[in-house]
């Protein structure tokens, strides 16, 4: 008997989490193995409440115009499940409404958070009789996740950094002279650089922008710091910086620390630009600009990555054909072959081994001074923005997907997530 598909999206969406989603649901409707593919309405949600969307409502233009549609199709949320012990109701609740609508396959996109959920509900159903094959598919722009070379979603933003970071650039040279001195860019990046490491891709001479990239990897010195802005304005005139949200001090301490915490326990940061600006004009004087990329740095779909596209889709194709395969509690993973032209496969690693780990970004990718990246670090990203993937556009505008969304009828009680 073919059983269906359920498949969320989970925590902060990207430019290309719906090609996985486009690669999961096409990959599926080839196969007569797989009934329908759900999609949690506003991800694990979904589940928990029963709302399911029956993506096979939706026609297969619509699906592959997903391809080319940023952030979350279906709806993502930055709901955390507890651990079984603080609330097994929940896991169990999952297996229930699987149970109900006849779903054999849980399909969970996101980041470390999510693959330990998808390895829990793996062994969980196991124990309640109901074997779940649960496969986590990577999505993080942080680029964070172990084991895979590179996560989908991480090379479009490194290239959004990167393009913001060389044009912005361009601007403040040809107004430093009797204008703004100093330009901060703040990026994404709470823990890893990786983010920020991508700006430095701008940097094409000693003297063309980033001047500073500020690392989370790197603890924050105000007195260097201070003096790098002032050194890089004396010798080109201007001064370019690229900041993680994530810079902290030497004792852990972020930067831009709010005081409060987010749905998922971490801190919630007020915005490092600012703050380096306020230093910066305390300090020097100089007239400065600042900019926070914020959701344009992961929802710039019209920028993308032409590597990211193909490699988000693949991840989700993958995920499709480990679970036909009978693999379960795996993650497919992005290989970098060690040919001399950039080229990558698909490989898989166990979810224990992803769940909750952080790569963060190698000393050997940072210069000594801790302010830019080296060579290594640049053969590693340069492949990972390279080629483009436009979307179609119509009267000057990308023409992205806005599919139906249509649920199924529930057939269990009401059940409120705690």
């Amino acid at each position: 008997m073919s059983k269906n598909i359920f498949y969320a999206q989970s925590g902060g969406v990207t430019a290309v989490i719906n090609a996985t989603a486009c690669g999961v649901i096409e990959t599926a409707r080839k196969s007569r193995k797989i009934g329908k593919v759900f999609a949690g309405k506003n991800g694990i949600l979904g589940a928990l409440r029963e709302e399911l969307i029956d993506t096979s409502v939706e026609s297969n233009k619509a699906i592959a115009a997903l391809r080319h549609t940023p952030s979350g199709a279906f709806g993502s949320c930055r709901y955390k499940l507890k651990s079984l012990e603080e609330n097994e109701a929940e896991y169990h609740r999952l297996v229930e409404v699987f149970k109900a609508h006849d779903i054999g396959y849980f399909f969970y996109n996101g980041g470390g958070d999510s693959q330990d959920t998808a390895n829990k509900v793996s062994q969980l159903s196991l124990g309640m009789g109901y074997p779940i094959t649960c496969i986590g598919i990577p999505k993080t722009v942080d680029n964070d996740l172990p084991i895979t070379d590179n996560c989908p979603g991480f090379g479009s933003v490194a290239k959004y950094v990167a393009v913001s970071t060389m044009e912005a650039g361009l601007d403040v040279a040809s107004m430093a002279e009797s204008s703004t001195k100093v330009f901060v860019l703040e990026v994404m990046g709470r823990h890893a650089g990786w983010i920020a490491a991508a700006g430095g891709l701008a940097k094409s001479s000693a003297g063309a922008p980033p001047h500073v990239i500020l690392f989370p990897e790197v603890a924050f010195d105000k007195a260097k710091f201070l003096a790098k802005v002032k050194d890089s304005v004396n010798k080109y005139g201007f001064c370019v910086v690229v900041a993680s949200e994530g810079a902290q001090y030497a004792d852990g301490t972020f930067l831009a620390d709010a005081g409060a915490k987010d749905a998922f326990g971490h801190t919630q940061l007020g915005g490092v630009a600012p703050t380096l600006v306020d230093m910066i004009k305390a300090e020097h004087g100089y007239k400065c600009h600042w900019s926070v990329a914020d959701y344009l740095q992961r929802a710039a779909r019209h920028i993308a990555s032409g590597t990211d596209v193909e490699q988000a889709y693949a991840v989700g194709a993958a995920a499709v054909e480990f679970a036909l395969a009978g693999k379960n509690a795996v993650m497919p993973v992005i290989k970098r072959r060690s040919t001399k032209k950039y080229s990558w496969e698909i490989d898989e690693a166990p979810l224990s081994k992803v769940a909750n780990v952080e790569k963060m970004m190698p000393k050997s990718f940072i210069t000594k001074d801790g302010f830019g990246i080296t060579n290594k670090a640049r053969d590693y990203l340069s492949p990972l923005i390279q080629g483009e993937d436009y979307p179609p556009y119509r009267d000057g505008l990308p023409q992205y997907v806005q599919l139906q969304k249509k649920l199924v009828k529930k057939k269990l009680r009401p059940f409120n997530p705690s």
